[in-house]
């Protein structure tokens, strides 16, 4: 295959590793350059919890799988919970958050699709000064095409509102 991307693989461990506003931190597994523009890939730790403000991806379609830990994930207007093993999925523009509702630290698989979620995380590493920097942020999701229109699931539906079944 000729101009495409080349077969690649990364060791446990390995990638760029990048901190987030949140007591989070991640690493960035694939990115654009990696898999020619197709997808990104990441892995997302998050103490108890955490999660980010609701947000919406202009470019990019997200999909979360639960590695290990508990989660909860609003989806447009639907909020579901997902166990280990667990995963969602969130179109591009569709307003979406998750939190760790785990009572200790939650990783997350994240794949994006076309590649370029990466510039967002590595923006806001970069420029965070501290735990958490509103005007980095600001900053990386313009870098980064996405808009944050709500606050986390910590605030605006706190753990005891749990889905139904969940």
């Amino acid at each position: 295959m000729s101009g495409g991307p080349a077969p690649t693989a990364v060791a446990s461990g390995g990638g760029a590793p990048f901190v987030l506003p949140t007591r989070a931190s991640g690493t960035v597994k694939l990115d654009a350059t990696g898999t020619g523009g197709t997808l990104s890939v990441f892995e997302l730790v998050m103490e108890s919890g955490e999660g980010p403000g609701v947000h919406v991806h202009r470019r990019e379609h997200e999909l979360w799988y639960v590695l290990e830990g508990e989660f909860r994930f609003l989806l447009g207007d639907e909020l579901v919970h997902q166990p280990t093993g667990g995963l969602a999925f969130g179109p591009r523009g569709t307003p979406h958050t998750f939190q760790n509702t785990g009572a200790g630290t939650g990783r997350l698989l994240v794949v994006t699709a076309p590649s370029g979620l990466e510039e967002f995380f590595l923006a806001y590493d970069r420029r965070a000064t501290g735990p958490h920097d509103a005007e980095a942020l600001e900053e990386a999701a313009r870098v980064g095409g996405l808009d944050f229109v709500g606050p986390p699931l910590s605030v605006s539906a706190p753990t005891s509102q749990r889905p139904p079944g969940g």
